[in-house]
């Protein structure tokens, strides 16, 4: 156990310092076989490659499309579009709530997280310097909108956070609605409030926005000349209707989206073939980054004594929901991705849960909805997501990470609190 132990302190150490996860984790994993006395070579090119192949075998159909779907949206202006009315309706004088709502639509309609936070950081920009507001808050407030409640526990969401459970429990993205509401109002109000809060603390103390030599912020619609707002919804409304309600899988839900933006941006035709490869070829390194951090968990779950470890998870509490989602969230934290920890738990424990469910009248429902909540209750200063986030927003940890925290891992485990109590007494 103490070299499954001394690889998670080492993967999780070398990413906080910037190293990818692409060449860490098999290189971590080779140290936890050779610590555990298994064969090196047969470890590598057997069990490591099988956990990374199996699980891009399995989502890299959606992580692609998703990607596609994502960039379309960014580069033929749509995501912006709907973006701006939403910050207009709601006004720049409340400019942390313009930014939250944006965020979370786009990320709700599919849009990945990744091509959320190069939309939305041009307009938090204006929006922040017309209310001046600290800019160390874009960064938290982005978080809030695209990495928590509509990644995790808004029932329907397209995100891959939200689909991958569906293979363990069988069951749909709408999978424990009621629990994923309260978890929604959870994150959303409790982070909205937090955010709200420290906007007017910063103020009293005379943070308010600074300029950043040669940044350009964002202009108006017009002058950028974006498509028009409701037609740009449209793609997005379509993949939740196909599938949220006409029951499709995700693939011909994304393909239709996809569909939608081609046509209603033809005039843009020029653009398609350059956002498409750039698309694949963003959804081509997530993959592989989060495949890297699933090999790595399968080598573990092959450490002779990692039944002794699932055995010690299993048994914190007599309730699954419990031991589930600590030990989604605790793989999450570790391997600095959502997806990636929660594929790894259920890839080694999936199985076992589903079990636990049958015998002992736990909903399915409940453990798929519990999983996706705790696998974005997880942001430690190591996340991928947020390193990336910090890049565009031209942020430091130092800036921002006790905001981050507390609107991206202290309320998540609240909500994740109220999850598990609402589905213990039958409120899924």
């Amino acid at each position: 156990m103490l070299s499954i132990i001394i690889g998670l302190v080492l993967l999780m150490v070398l990413a906080y310092m910037g190293w990818s996860i692409i060449w860490v984790a098999p290189i971590v994993a080779g140290i936890v076989a050779l610590l555990s006395g298994m064969d090196l070579m047969h470890t590598y090119t057997e069990t490591y490659m099988t956990g990374f192949v199996d699980f891009a075998k399995k989502w890299f159909p959606i992580f692609l499309l998703g990607a596609v779907f994502g960039k379309l949206m960014e580069d033929t202006g749509a995501a912006k579009s709907v973006a701006f009315k939403i910050t207009k309706l709601i006004g720049e004088k409340r400019a942390i709530l313009g930014v939250l709502a944006a965020s979370a639509i786009l990320t709700y309609g599919g849009v990945s997280l990744f091509v959320v936070v190069f939309a939305i950081y041009p307009i938090a920009v204006a929006l922040f310097k017309a209310a001046n507001i600290s800019r160390k808050l874009i960064a938290p407030t982005i978080v809030l909108g695209a990495f928590t409640f509509t990644m995790t526990s808004v029932p329907g969401t397209p995100q891959i956070q939200n689909l991958i459970p569906m293979d363990s429990f069988h069951t749909t993205p709408m999978a424990g609605s009621i629990m994923g509401i309260a978890g929604t109002i959870v994150m959303a109000v409790g982070g909205y409030l937090w955010l709200a809060y420290r906007e007017k603390k910063m103020s009293a103390a005379g943070d308010t926005f600074k300029e950043i030599e040669g940044e350009r912020t964002s202009g108006s619609e017009k002058d950028e000349r974006l498509p028009n707002w409701i037609l740009s919804l449209i793609p997005l409304l379509l993949v939740i209707l196909l599938l949220d309600v006409v029951k499709l899988d995700p693939l011909p839900s994304l393909l239709a989206g996809i569909i939608a933006i081609l046509l209603i941006n033809i005039t843009q035709y020029k653009k398609f073939i350059p956002s498409i490869n750039e698309g694949a070829k963003g959804s081509v390194m997530a993959i592989i980054n989060t495949s890297a951090a699933v090999g790595f968990g399968a080598v573990v779950t092959a450490v002779p004594d990692f039944k002794n470890i699932t055995d010690m998870l299993l048994g914190i509490s007599d309730n699954p929901l419990v031991s589930e989602s600590l030990i989604v969230q605790i793989l999450a934290m570790i391997t600095g991705s959502a997806s990636g920890g929660m594929g790894i738990a259920l890839q080694a424990l999936g199985h076992t849960y589903y079990s636990l469910a049958q015998t002992t009248g736990v909903s399915p429902e409940a453990l798929h909805r519990m999983a996706s909540i705790a696998s974005g209750a997880s942001i430690l200063p190591h996340n991928g997501a947020l390193l990336t986030l910090l890049a565009v927003t031209r942020s430091t940890h130092k800036d921002c990470y006790k905001d981050v925290f507390m609107v991206g891992l202290l309320i998540p485990t609240i909500a994740m609190i109220v999850g598990i109590i609402f589905a213990s007494i039958g409120l899924i």
